[in-house]
């Protein structure tokens, strides 16, 4: 393998490529060389829907033009260093922005970092370094050093964010940032303000739904949204041709009321600044959002772990390397008399030295002991539970829920009720939210299209915002389209920034069986979320704690995931004297439903009623059995569950989900961890079977515990 190389200060060895490419994969050596064959004409012409004025260098000082050709070979030598610093073993992974230079620092010089929004995807060097991002941080990034605003170390290099600049902390799955990116342009849009959400993304994104459902509720909250599309032509290995119908997403844009597009040469200094200009003109001005569609060069393989000669022919590679965007910024300059040829080489000089010497310095590592940190909120928790209050006539765990959004409603106005059907007259397939849209607005709690990714996608970005989103799954069979978001935004969001970045939200989510609703209305999700570290998890059983619990729950500093169990909505047991306005139920303790001596039945949701059943009815034999609603599944009161097993032997988990791989498994490990002196017999699971929830009533009776199942599992336990 062919490779340019210089000899570098204290021996080190520079290359321009990584060993995985050609040195010329990466353009010219130097940014000054004769200009291309129509290097001053535009490659693609400007089409769109935006009025804009063409420029050229004429149109600018001297010193905005040098700042941007500095800007733009700032990132490239980045590039260059990142990938030298990965041969010689000081870094593992690299992805390269080389060719988009020209569209990001175009576009860049129009946005304001720490004043807009930012929902980057990891091509965006140079934007980042065109708003504030330092050469400093992009190197403590691949470095995976303690300084690293991104996340200090716990991101891979290129995933972006930086709290005081507004960029969001950037997830690596495709598509993600899409809907938090709308999120964030609704919050602006809310506070009245100038700020705009630039969201930016590759061509091979665009065939995520996510980037369709983005622009369909953007363009109908004609929400301040700038979308960013950077088409180089190939998404990973696969060409656009083979990836996009058309072999352009443009012509797709076009069918989104309201929404402004434009398409254009992103290799262009001069035209990427005049859309640029164009566009965020628009978005402030509140005419709508606006989808930049630029056509740039890749001129690096994917990334550092990828070789694009396999993909890609020469004479393709090559006509890349024609449209550099640096070699043609620099040659316009030159041809203007703006600078020398002499000034540019000083220039990539100057750069050069500088990221040399804070490659060296960039050292501090971060600290092993805080690997397992700021996975949840660690300040001082300041709510004050179950405060002793008047209470009220009893109330169904529906009617309770309605009435702690409407008193949180009340008491912060920046909390926001949405889902599907949630607003209007309706108020929710089950009356959850009936009345509030009246109370409180239709702005407040409003109808979302039918898109659970959509949901909770924009409720990260408005929560991350500042607002408190407390958003309705209609059915927890429903929510999978929603897991790309809890699983790679909402979950990691706080960890993966070290703390610099939060979205406490609330995800409500009707779930459970025993209602005759088939295959697609009866699921039970808590074991699936219960594995994620970030998120909190709560099913109530009885009306006060669904009240106490969700009051709880959007007033956290975490994001919350609140199951609230179908069959005990109007369910007369789950009734509860209703709690006063400030009555908080605290996450991670258990109820003691009902005490005992000789067994424990740990239980949650629906089960708790089957289970105080069957210990009324052992309690006529002369059993005492403890039943323990454990009510919070992340955090687990696993002290209270081995205190009650240490005082009565025994141990029953009882639970409606799959007894295989369900959420009772992991207690009766702690149970068998930890209390296995205490057992006199072995700890005992009973469960549903382990398949999908029938419609009919004699079939879903055959596969879900019923009040027979429960005692008798209890009775063979106290017989062993």
């Amino acid at each position: 393998m062919k490779s340019d190389k210089t000899t570098a200060p204290d021996n080190e060895t520079r290359f321009t490529t990584s060993d995985l490419i050609s040195p010329e994969d990466t353009g010219n050596g130097s940014p000054v060389a004769p200009v291309p064959d129509g290097a001053t004409a535009v490659l693609l012409d400007y089409e769109g829907d935006l009025d804009v004025t063409p420029l050229g260098p004429e149109d600018f000082e001297p010193d905005v033009l040098k700042a941007a050709l500095r800007t733009m070979m700032t990132s490239r030598r980045l590039d260059e260093k990142m990938l030298t610093l990965l041969k010689q073993g000081k870094g593992f992974f690299h992805i390269g922005a080389s060719g988009h230079e020209a569209a990001q620092v175009g576009l860049g010089f129009h946005l304001k970092g720490g004043h807009d929004w930012f929902c980057f995807y990891y091509r965006d060097l140079t934007m980042a370094l065109s708003i504030g991002y330092t050469p400093e941080n992009a190197l403590q990034a691949h470095f995976a050093r303690a300084g690293d605003p991104s996340g200090a170390g716990r991101q891979m290099p290129e995933h972006f964010g930086h709290r005081d600049l507004n960029i969001m902390t950037t997830s690596s799955s495709v598509g993600a940032q899409f809907m938090p990116g709308v999120g964030f342009a609704l919050a602006a849009q809310r506070e009245g303000t100038d700020r705009l959400a630039y969201i930016s993304g590759g061509d091979g994104s665009t065939s995520q739904g996510a980037f369709h459902e983005a622009l369909n509720w953007a363009a109908r909250a004609k929400a301040p949204a700038l979308f960013h599309i950077q088409d180089n032509g190939y998404a990973i290995s696969v060409p656009v041709k083979d990836q996009t119908a058309g072999g352009s997403i443009y012509p797709m844009l076009g069918g989104y009321p309201g929404l402004a597009r434009a398409r254009y040469d992103g290799t262009d200094f001069f035209t990427t600044y005049a859309a640029g200009k164009a566009a965020v003109e628009h978005v402030r001005s509140g005419k709508g959002p606006v989808v930049l569609l630029a056509d740039v060069i890749r001129l690096l393989p994917h990334s550092s772990s990828d070789d694009h000669r396999r993909y890609r022919e020469e004479d393709d590679l090559a006509a890349d390397r024609d449209r550099d965007p640096i070699v043609r910024m620099a040659a316009q300059l030159v041809q203007a008399g703006i600078v020398t040829e002499e000034d540019v080489e000083a220039i990539r000089s100057d750069i050069s030295s500088e990221i040399d010497d804070l490659a060296k310095v960039i050292e501090a590592q971060p600290d092993p002991a805080e690997a397992t940190t700021h996975v949840y909120f660690e300040g001082t928790d300041e709510l004050q539970y179950e405060q002793p209050g008047p209470e009220g006539e009893l109330v169904v765990m529906v009617d309770a829920i309605n009435h702690a959004l409407d008193e949180e409603m009340t008491r912060n106005d920046r909390v926001l009720v949405y889902g599907q059907d949630v607003g209007g007259g309706k108020g929710g397939v089950f009356t959850a939210t009936k009345g509030l849209a009246e109370k409180h607005g239709a702005d407040r709690c409003f109808n979302s299209p039918l898109s659970e990714h959509s949901i909770i996608g924009s409720a990260v970005g408005l929560a991350a915002a500042g607002w408190k989103p407390v958003v309705e799954i209609q059915f927890a069979d429903y929510i999978w389209p929603g897991m790309q978001q809890i699983r790679n935004q909402v979950s990691s969001f706080r960890y993966r920034s070290n703390n610099t970045w939060s979205c406490p939200m609330v995800i409500r989510v009707p779930c459970g069986g025993y209602i005759h609703g088939g295959l697609c209305h009866s699921q039970n999700i808590e074991a699936i979320f219960g594995h994620f570290p970030g998120l909190k998890v709560v099913l109530p059983s009885t009306a006060a704690d669904a009240k106490g619990l969700l009051k709880t729950a959007i007033r956290s500093n975490d994001p919350v995931l609140f199951l609230e169990h179908k069959a005990l909505y109007r369910q007369g047991p789950a009734r509860s004297p209703e709690p006063h306005d400030d009555y908080l139920v605290p996450f991670g303790k258990a109820r003691i439903a009902r005490e005992g001596t000789d067994l424990t039945i740990v239980t949650w949701g629906a089960i708790v009623y089957k289970a105080l059943n069957a210990a009324k009815a052992l309690a006529k034999e002369g059993v005492s059995v403890e039943v323990i609603d454990i009510r919070s599944i992340l955090p687990l009161d696993t002290e209270a569950i081995l205190s009650s097993v240490r005082k009565t032997n025994r141990v029953l988990v009882a639970y409606e989900d799959y007894e295989f791989m369900g959420f009772g498994a992991e207690i009766a490990a702690q149970v068998a961890d930890h209390t296995f002196e205490h057992l006199d017999a072995p700890v005992k699971r009973l469960a549903g079977s382990f398949n999908p929830t029938p419609y009919a009533d004699v079939l879903e009776k055959e596969v879900l515990p019923q009040d027979a199942d429960v005692l008798n599992a209890a009775r063979d336990l106290l017989g062993y």
